[in-house]
């Protein structure tokens, strides 16, 4: 098969579906807490270099900026993030398993914030390079890059249950070599090729489709896994049947090589190269990032992903211990961590899918879409906080936080061009692990080691994060504000952006 975008497409999901390590904190914190012998507070600290780590990727923004036009620059950012991929969590594994005297925690932060900072380096180049590949269907393509990322967590955590259940050490050398080999097998697929763009959209739609079917199935498979007692052999089956899956892309992309026609003069315009993409158009603002940050709807747009982002990623770190302080079993809570990654992917494919849907019918801005999925956020909080019921409660912060990593990329292209778009919106995404820091450590942290320390070293019951629950609630409410003046301040963008498309169909 031809090395075109299609399959390019096809080696950046395989990436994606990965290299989401980071999502499946909540199967080795244990581990990492007793072998290290650390509280809840500190714990919460290396969690949020964790955080800090996937979510600055400036380097790698920089990094990606620099190498666009060369074709063996791409490569050098997917080997840049496989090299600190491997390091970090292979350095874990050394000091969980006793290897390497218990590190001083500092030591074990930046362990962390290595194996995670990597994930920037396989995201912005993915992200990128789809937002460029499909100019005309940004928010689908970033939909189905981001959503990937989103299964990853499952489709680790299934391999995890395959080979090594029960063993979280051996996890953390899973997730040191697995990913790292699969980058380096097929990074050299992906590059930002066009070619015709008048026929993407039902080929992404298969994208979109078989996501959405290995969401489901995992889905399915991790409630039966709750319910019974899975024997090995259906270990091997199930995990089999979903690597059938995650190999099926390369069908589409087959069919779609297939299906797009050769080059004419006709379409020659059509046909960008990689430095012609990097090249600012006539109608279209382009701005670096320092030109975004003079700007009001950057920081608007940052503040907005500090309020959501920052308390729906403190969940995350915390469901363990939050599912444990509520009498959750570990079957229980496993599974919670499980159907994070199926709601983080719902969010992140449906607030690309449906946010394109409106803007080329209606021409409906993106922001609004941050709006109503921040508002949705306060009712689950809420309900964490009152009932403690963290299956409704995590799926609606889930849903919303995952949609969050389709919007904001894909805003930040619009707003601010193509261009300098890898800098820009991992500059804005740093709101993550300041968020995190301040909502994990600051608030979630600190209130519940107030409560175990009233009741001898451990909390249980719906008070022990009641607060710091009621605190997530109101701070989004900020978040929606912050999101619907965004809104208000691009409505007329918006428009132009729908006439632009309009008069370019016509043409």
């Amino acid at each position: 098969m031809e090395n075109s975008k299609w399959l390019a497409t096809v080696a950046s999901i395989w990436i994606q579906c990965t290299t989401g390590a980071s999502y499946t904190f909540g199967i080795y914190s244990a581990a990492l807490k007793s072998s290290q012998g650390y509280d809840q507070s500190t714990l919460d600290t290396v969690s949020v270099f964790k955080d800090i780590g996937a979510n600055i990727g400036v380097l790698s923004g920089l990094l990606f900026d620099a190498v666009t036009g060369n074709h063996l620059g791409l490569p050098l950012v997917y080997l840049a993030g496989a090299v600190q991929f491997f390091a970090g969590y292979f350095l874990m594994w050394l000091s969980v398993t006793g290897v390497i005297d218990r590190p001083h925690v500092w030591l074990m932060c930046l362990f962390m914030f290595t194996a995670a900072h990597a994930q920037t380096f396989f995201n912005t180049a993915n992200v990128v390079v789809a937002v460029r590949n499909f100019p005309d269907y940004g928010g689908t393509g970033v939909g189905i890059m981001k959503g990937f990322l989103g299964l990853s967590g499952a489709i680790l955590i299934q391999i995890y249950h395959t080979l090594f259940d029960g063993e979280p050490t051996t996890f953390l050398l899973m997730l040191a070599v697995f990913p790292t080999l699969v980058t380096l097998a097929v990074m050299s697929l992906v590059h930002a090729n066009p070619s015709n763009t008048s026929n993407d959209k039902p080929h992404l739609n298969r994208f979109s489709l078989i996501a959405l079917i290995i969401a489901t199935y995992l889905m399915i498979i991790i409630i039966l896994q709750n319910i019974f007692t899975f024997p090995p052999w259906a270990h091997i089956l199930t995990t089999t049947i979903l690597l059938i899956m995650v190999l099926s892309p390369l069908q589409v992309a087959h069919m779609a090589q297939t299906n797009e026609p050769p080059p004419s003069p006709t379409m020659a315009p059509l046909i960008k190269t990689t430095d012609e993409l990097a090249q600012p158009q006539d109608d279209e603002v382009q701005m670096n990032l320092l030109q975004a940050m003079r700007t009001i709807n950057f920081w608007l747009l940052f503040l907005a992903m500090v309020c959501v982002l920052g308390s729906a990623l403190a969940t995350s770190n915390n469901i363990t211990q939050l599912g444990e302080s509520l009498d959750y079993s570990t079957v229980e809570i496993n599974a919670m961590v499980s159907l994070w990654s199926i709601w983080n992917f719902l969010g992140r494919f449906g607030g690309g899918f449906v946010s394109d849907l409106f803007l080329h019918r209606y021409g409906g801005g993106r922001p609004l879409f941050i709006s109503i999925t921040q508002l949705a956020m306060v009712a689950g909080y809420l309900i964490i906080a009152l009932s403690g019921n963290l299956y409704i409660g995590t799926v609606i912060v889930g849903i919303c936080y995952g949609s969050q990593w389709s919007l904001m990329p894909t805003i930040t292209s619009e707003i601010f061009g193509v261009t300098h778009m890898g800098t820009i919106f991992n500059t804005i995404a740093a709101a993550n692990p300041i968020g995190s820091y301040i909502f994990s450590v600051q608030v979630i942290g600190k209130l519940y080691d107030k409560e175990a320390q009233a009741s001898a070293g451990s909390c249980h019951g719906l008070h022990c994060f009641m607060l710091s629950y009621f605190i997530f609630a109101g701070v989004s409410v900020f978040g929606v504000l912050f999101s619907f003046i965004l809104f208000l301040r691009t409505r007329g963008f918006y428009a132009t952006i729908l006439e632009r498309r309009s008069n370019k169909l016509r043409a």
